[in-house]
């Protein structure tokens, strides 16, 4: 059995999973890194409401920055990434 301070961590991974502005800012992400204004630009969302989900998806280790002059571009983590979203919508569309 998995102990229990895992379990809660994937519990809250799954809460960070659930919210679908930050679902379709992952797919953006998918492509390439983006900085905030474009990220915003495409999902057609203010700069400050894309920080914040940003901040919530780094802090769950989801995405990763990097600095770039004045600018923080923003890329997937790592494939786990790509692999959990694949997996989830291959379980809805079965």
């Amino acid at each position: 059995m998995v102990n229990e301070e895992t379990l809660y961590d994937v519990a809250e991974l799954f809460k960070v999973f659930g919210d679908s502005t930050r679902i379709k800012i992952l797919f953006v992400l998918f492509e390439q890194e983006m900085c905030v204004c474009d990220l915003a630009e495409s999902l057609s969302m203010t700069d400050s409401a894309v920080s914040h989900q940003l901040k919530i998806l780094k802090q769950a280790h989801l995405v990763k920055a990097r600095r770039d002059g004045k600018q923080m571009f923003y890329s997937l983590a790592d494939d786990h990434v790509r692999t959990i979203i694949n997996q989830g919508i291959d379980h809805v569309n079965e």
